[in-house]
């Protein structure tokens, strides 16, 4: 089922409810401007609560932020096959990031390299 639904969505065996969210997701990724609540209301009459929704929306919103900017700035696509290799570890533990060091392990002159970006009000209260 999630071969067919990669190659098209549209004709895969899949519930309405899902068929109507990527309906939404798609014109949601390539006309954000067409959206309107026309379309919200056809993904409520199709079953989905409006928490379901809002998930949908940020997650689509937030990949297509990312994809812009890293095409923007050229980043490196890995491959397939190298996507493929990470999967498992992706599965188990996610986006997660490893421990943050303790801080006997940050070099002492850390803060000289990274310029403080907090506002002058906040820098001020150090």
């Amino acid at each position: 089922m999630v071969a067919a639904a990669l190659a098209d969505w549209r004709t895969a065996p899949i519930d309405d409810r899902l068929r109507t969210a990527l309906g939404f997701l798609e014109l949601l990724t390539r006309d954000p401007d067409a959206v309107g609540v026309e379309d919200v209301a056809a993904l409520r009459a199709a079953g989905l609560t409006d928490e379901e929704i809002e998930d949908a929306a940020d997650v689509c919103v937030a990949f297509s932020v990312i994809v812009r900017v890293a095409d923007a700035l050229g980043f490196d696509v890995p491959t397939k096959e190298s996507f493929a290799a990470r999967a498992d570890r992706m599965l188990a533990s996610g986006y997660a990031l490893p421990p943050i060091p303790p801080s006997s392990s940050v070099p002492s002159d850390f803060s000289r390299t990274v310029p403080d970006r907090r506002p002058r009000s906040a820098q001020a209260s150090d």
